[in-house]
């Protein structure tokens, strides 16, 4: 049986669609595959921050009609691309592969985040990284970027910009791990929320194929990122938000942590809970609702005062 799997056409979503249907052909040797790339709002808009651009799912959405109206059978996305709340019906989430890395990563020259000069020029696409670099490094200036893996680093070969902050994921999928120069906590800097995931996308009542998918279903980052994305919805945040939400599994325990940056002052406010792998929705709701006591709902105020309602 072949099947018809659309994915953008990016390096990195090529690079981690082969290795994830790699992934299923392990399990179901009887299967192939026919790639087909589809372009996105994502793509079309290059030249736009991502925290700028009017619209939700801008990675996924035309993927995923396509999906739905069966055109093809099944998507391979990068997770955190995909929206919370569901953008498109006729679609489920079938299957959560094992996470890679969640953390982001600094490239350079050799020189660590924290010993730049004052001043130096560092660039992120995302609006969370910013703040948790200012955060960090208040003495800092943060460039918003666009582009792919390789034209990002380039910036940093080219002197344009003394480093960059990306996902370590990516890296790992393009087997260019050497390139980077330090891996940044989880602590300092927490991931949003399914980073380091993939989500594959199936019409909904697709049964034969969802159980060829869920093959490759990996049940603790099923609930990691289920924890993550629940903590999220709670606040109703969006890529103009700046939130951290990390779940971690250890030993069959779900650890859940949150944060949020303010974007006026140096201010950072945190919250946790940890409990059965089958409470993940829940304990990021859980954590949600301990930011908001703290005050999360102001802070996201203000940015969305600043760059608009998502």
């Amino acid at each position: 049986m072949i099947y018809v799997v659309g994915t953008r056409g990016s390096k990195l979503a090529l690079a981690q669609t082969s290795r994830t249907l790699g992934q299923i052909r392990q399990k179901h040797p009887e299967v192939d595959f026919k790639l087909k790339v589809i372009k996105t709002e994502g793509d079309r808009e290059h030249g736009k921050p991502l925290f700028s651009i009017d619209a939700k799912g801008i990675f996924e959405r035309e993927i995923d009609q396509e999906v739905a109206s069966g055109e093809i059978d099944f998507a391979i996305h990068s997770l955190k691309d995909v929206p919370i709340v569901k953008q498109q019906t006729g679609t489920v989430l079938a299957a959560v592969p094992k996470r890679d890395s969640p953390c982001d990563v600094f490239i350079s020259k050799g020189v660590k985040l924290e010993d730049l000069p004052k001043g130096a020029i560092v660039g992120t696409g995302s609006l969370r990284r910013l703040a948790e670099i200012k955060y960090v490094r208040p003495d800092l200036e943060v460039e918003p970027i666009r582009g792919n893996v390789d034209t990002r680093i380039g910036k940093v070969e080219k002197g344009e910009l003394a480093g960059v902050v990306i996902a370590e994921a990516g890296l790992e999928r393009m087997n260019i791990t050497i390139q980077m120069t330090q891996r940044l906590s989880l602590d300092q800097f927490p991931s949003a929320a399914g980073q380091g995931a993939i989500a594959i996308v199936v019409k909904e009542g697709n049964t034969g194929l969802m159980e060829i998918l869920q093959s490759v279903e990996d049940r603790v980052t099923r609930a990691e990122i289920t924890a993550e994305r629940s903590l999220v919805l709670k606040l109703a945040g969006g890529c103009r938000v700046p939130i951290g939400a990390v779940g971690r599994v250890v030993d069959d325990t779900l650890t859940v942590y949150g944060s949020i940056y303010s974007l006026n002052e140096r201010k950072k406010i945190c919250a946790s809970a940890k409990g059965a792998l089958s409470q993940a929705e829940k304990l990021g709701y859980k954590v949600g609702e301990e930011l908001i006591v703290q005050g999360a709902e102001d802070i996201e105020r203000e940015w969305r005062e600043k760059y608009g309602v998502w």
